[in-house]
């Protein structure tokens, strides 16, 4: 029988288990007053892996039951724990698991801390993603406003000055990364902290000045591009009051996320595509929104028909750095995940370092990860060989 840490493996599993079942909520790492105020990269790693198959109810507006798997299964996430923590997979702080809307399984470690919002660098598109079905349920969009010009709904810019073909962008493209937009980046870079040109609409206006025709040649997928700013400017031109406030409003304290941090753009605006962070129990309440079609405490809160089609393969970029069998929505990715002779839908916002929500919303699960990692495509091998097929077994 193979060995783990110089001991027989059913040893190592009895000695884990062990372990695990004696975490108790006083145990949970929670940052001190010193580590909530260094940079994350100061923060000092925890000197043991916090894992729990009860998670302790918080008051935090998630529900909590324990991890009912066979003991095969059940060992071998909590194997896969141990695993994360002595780093086989890279730099990460946490695993969070929800099934059918109660947090089964919580887990933290390297920097990780309960109560210590995590960065999110690009899973915060798919937060972006989440904001406009918000504003379309509300009817301050629609459906068939994402197929409109972006520049219909930005009445404070001067399309005289105008590059070519802008027509062509449309909130659709914008969110499948095909704005088109072509900027000389020296020349973006005289401008790029100017915050008094790119205030606001600003941004969108100088964009287009700036920019080479937008043609259908150069409307292909090309990753970041601008493209989450020009849809975050949309939001804020056609929600009451400023996009900040409908964030907080309308999304985050409904959902009761109130220990977060989002920084602004230059152009004042919240930023679109990185540079946000919550915790991770508060990822998981973002996750459902997904995994219930839209739906919060049974009202419906996101526009279900948006959602099923943010979270859907629209697009197959070729670019290296995507894995083949990912295709790309709204700002969401999407792809198959086989178990046995199955294939189960699975959906996930995705920021580089590791931080992911994941939804397979056949099986009702949510899975949450957050790390720090520059290689962070090794953490999904336990995620889809390990932690999926034990749920899809029920």
């Amino acid at each position: 029988m193979k060995n783990i840490a110089g001991l027989p493996l059913f040893l190592f599993l009895i000695v884990a288990t062990h372990s695990f079942a004696q975490h108790t909520d006083s145990e949970a790492p929670k940052a001190t007053a010193d580590e909530a105020a260094l940079p994350f990269r100061d923060i000092p790693n925890l000197e043991e892996p916090y894992t729990n198959a009860a998670p302790i109810e918080r008051n935090d507006g998630i529900r909590v039951g324990k991890l009912k798997l066979s003991g095969h299964d059940k060992n071998s996430i909590l194997k896969v724990s141990q695993e994360i923590f002595d780093g086989k997979y890279g730099n990460y702080d946490a695993l969070l698991i929800s099934h059918k809307n109660k947090l089964v399984y919580e887990s933290y470690y390297k920097k990780g801390r309960i109560d210590l919002p995590h960065g999110q660098a690009s899973a915060v598109k798919g937060y972006t993603s989440l904001i406009l079905g918000r504003a379309i349920q509300l009817g301050y969009l629609t459906m068939e406003d994402l197929n409109k010009p972006l520049i219909s709904f930005l009445k404070d810019t001067n399309p005289k000055k105008f590059t070519k073909g802008v027509e062509k962008i449309t909130l659709h493209k914008a969110l499948t990364m095909h704005g088109g937009l072509t900027i000389d980046r020296e020349k973006w870079k005289e401008i790029e902290n100017d915050s008094v040109k790119l205030k606001g609409q600003g941004l969108v206006q100088t964009l287009l000045e700036y920019s080479k025709p937008i043609t259908d040649e150069s409307q292909v997928f090309l990753y970041g591009n601008f493209n989450p700013m020009m849809v975050m400017t949309v939001i804020d031109a056609v929600v009451p009051g400023t996009v900040e406030d409908f964030i907080k409003n309308e999304l985050l304290d409904k959902l009761g996320i109130t220990d977060y941090k989002w920084s602004k753009h230059t152009s004042g605006l919240p930023q679109a595509g990185w540079r946000a962070s919550i915790m991770s129990r508060d990822m998981i309440k973002l996750g459902y929104l997904v995994q219930n079609k839209g739906k919060l405490n049974g009202k419906q809160f996101i526009s279900a028909a948006y959602l099923e089609k943010a979270t859907s393969g629209l697009e197959r970029p070729a670019i290296d750095w995507m894995p083949k069998n990912y295709l790309y929505g709204y700002f969401w990715y999407y792809t198959p995940v086989k178990v046995g002779n199955r294939s189960y839908d699975a959906t996930l916002a995705w920021g580089g370092g590791g931080q992911r929500v994941l939804v397979v919303e056949e099986l009702g699960l949510t899975i949450v990860i957050n790390g720090h990692d520059r290689d962070d495509d090794k953490i999904m091998t336990p995620i889809f060989e390990t932690i999926i097929p034990a749920f899809a077994k029920k």
